[in-house]
């Protein structure tokens, strides 16, 4: 069942609710995982540039600089791409918009699920593409991305709701 809330000017957007999985502890790690993929990537589809881009607080967090750096979060937790410079992944580069961040983001996250398609023990390690990198475990791999998503689509709410007042997930 989804619920509304209401946004300025007396429009609505519907609010999804969390997933109904499947009972065993992978089905629901990755139902929560991915509900709270498709509600941050929802949040930058369609704004408007250039407030897409522009700082919303003090640090100069921006919402399309969310996703870009969950695009990097997921590649280096299930992909295993070392990233060098963690404060850079929170800028999308100026010549990219909105569909290409979100385009770049559904497509690693579409590999993503690839990979964890072939885990079946959450106890394991991921599987590596660099032998010598420690990996932790798929159980470990999906909750931090749980968290970290989900903290992410929290701020992109509210940057998304100072743009154009839209909320909801």
């Amino acid at each position: 069942m989804s619920t509304t809330t209401p946004t300025p000017g007396g429009g609505r957007r519907g609010d999804t609710p969390p997933p109904r999985t499947g009972g065993s502890e992978a089905e629901v790690l990755r139902g929560f995982l991915d509900h709270l993929r498709e509600s941050v990537s929802a949040k930058v589809e369609g704004a408007p540039e250039p407030e897409v881009r522009t700082a919303g607080v003090p640090s100069g967090t921006n919402l399309l600089g969310l996703l870009n750096h969950l695009t990097y979060v997921e590649r280096a937790t299930f992909l295993g791409e070392r990233v060098t410079d963690w404060q850079g992944t929170f800028r999308a580069a100026p010549g990219d918009g909105v569909a290409d961040v979100v385009a770049r983001y559904r497509t690693t996250v579409a590999r993503a699920n690839d990979v964890l398609d072939g885990c079946a023990d959450l106890g394991a390690p991921l599987p590596r593409p660099r032998p010598n990198s420690p990996a932790p475990s798929v159980r470990w791999a999906l909750t931090h991305m749980i968290e970290e998503t989900g903290r992410h689509a929290g701020h992109a709410d509210i940057l998304r709701e100072l743009i154009d007042g839209s909320t909801g997930r």
